[in-house]
């Protein structure tokens, strides 16, 4: 990793010296529109740069690049444990549906059995198929009772 840096720094100072060496050869105007265009450019690369180095960090290891994005994205307890309110939220909705069937359920059996346990029936309608569905059918219940 510091070996390429180096190199890389090796690199761009011989090209810079090269630049100023051939710019002394220009006339004035020319090198005056060069100076304020390094100045932009400077100006410019600095802005990215300083932005960048404050919202992600670059982080090489092996030869490859890591992105962090500053550890824990200022995440307090209270933010963390804020973060799970939507999973506790559908756990308690799952539980009330549960709940709410399961009462539907107890209420539709003992609407059975207080029908079977008021009418006079012979025994063999209780081993008959077809006499929970007739129980189930609210016009053959109330018909049955009249």
């Amino acid at each position: 990793m510091t070996h390429t840096a180096n190199t890389q720094d090796e690199f761009g100072l011989r090209i810079a010296a090269r630049l100023n060496s051939a710019s002394l050869e220009l006339p004035h105007d020319i090198s005056e529109r060069l100076r304020a265009a390094r100045t932009r450019a400077v100006a410019a690369r600095l802005k990215p740069q300083t932005r960048l180095q404050t919202s992600t960090a670059a982080i090489h290891q092996n030869g490859a690049a890591l992105l962090n994005f500053g550890g824990d994205e200022g995440l307090n307890i209270w933010s963390r444990l804020a973060s799970f309110l939507p999973l506790i939220a559908l756990v308690a909705g799952l539980a009330l549906i549960q709940n709410i069937m399961d009462d539907d359920r107890a209420n539709e059996l003992a609407e059975i059995d207080s029908a079977l346990l008021v009418d006079d029936l012979p025994p063999a309608a209780y081993a008959d198929p077809g006499f929970l569905q007739f129980l189930k059918n609210p016009i053959a219940a109330s018909e049955s009772k009249e």
